[in-house]
């Protein structure tokens, strides 16, 4: 198992105590794109908080208490962490969400607990020394294998799902929704169709996402770069259309994160 950590989505890595992002292989790729294990260990009376621009998609997350079925966000959120933890979450394909919930746009902003006592079971008692990467290596293969024997395969739309997000994540110049119809070969009303029920976001609202990600990551790595050079790179019309982006989803300003 091969453990990295890629930095998108986590807007202060520096405050993260420890996080590691696991790729996956087939065929569990069609179902999830990677693992996720943040454990902490803080002294008492601390506390670190956790900010990050969510990937446009959910998570099926596993911890000390239970089992959740995380939604799709708006905007950015949060965490506060103390004492001590850990867990062990599924970023989730489009194909693989159709199959744990009817319609994702009841679980947007929230997560729902989901009855999973074998899963749950199985990875804590994997997880007993969270600090160990053979606890996490056991951790994931019990959630793969889950996965694999709970999930059924992805039939065509689920398919044409999971390639609508890998075209709008892969191709800057994906932009439009036209565009992501015209790709893909169907109508505007049928990529709209698309999104809400296998992502439970608007296409637009994805594309967005993905580009805000990709600025952040980018303003924050390569302080080379001009907010004015990352802007027209992600396709935002100019520097004062990202700066407003980031206003309103972040709740600051593409300088101002540069220098924190």
């Amino acid at each position: 198992m091969t453990e990295h950590f890629d930095g998108r989505g986590v807007l202060f890595p520096a405050r993260l105590p420890s996080f590691h992002r696991v790729p996956v292989s087939d065929p569990v790729s069609a179902l999830v794109h990677w693992f996720w294990i943040p454990r902490w260990r803080l002294a008492p009376g601390t506390s670190s908080r956790q900010e990050v621009l969510p990937f446009p998609a959910s998570n099926l997350v596993i911890e000390p208490d239970g089992v959740s079925l995380a939604g799709p966000t708006t905007g950015a959120s949060h965490r506060v962490l103390t004492g001590e933890g850990w867990a062990v979450g599924a970023l989730l394909r489009p194909a693989a969400l159709a199959t744990l919930v009817a319609d994702p746009r009841e679980i947007r902003n929230t997560a729902r607990p989901c009855a999973e006592p074998d899963l749950h079971r199985a990875v804590t008692a994997a997880m007993h020394d969270a600090n160990e990467p053979r606890a996490r290596e056991e951790a994931v293969r019990l959630f793969t294998e889950w996965v694999l024997t709970h999930l059924p395969a992805p039939d065509d739309r689920g398919l044409l799902a999971n390639r609508m997000e890998t075209l709008i994540a892969s191709d800057r110049s994906v932009v439009r929704l036209s565009q992501v119809a015209e790709r893909l070969g169907v109508s505007i009303r049928a990529a709209q169709r698309l999104a809400e029920r296998y992502v439970g976001l608007p296409p637009l609202a994805i594309i967005r996402r993905y580009r805000l990600q990709e600025a952040a990551e980018r303003v924050r790595a390569d302080p080379g770069l001009s907010i004015a050079q990352i802007a027209a790179e992600l396709g935002y019309a100019d520097h004062a259309h990202l700066t407003a982006d980031f206003r309103h989803v972040l709740g600051f300003t593409p300088t101002s994160y540069r220098r924190t």
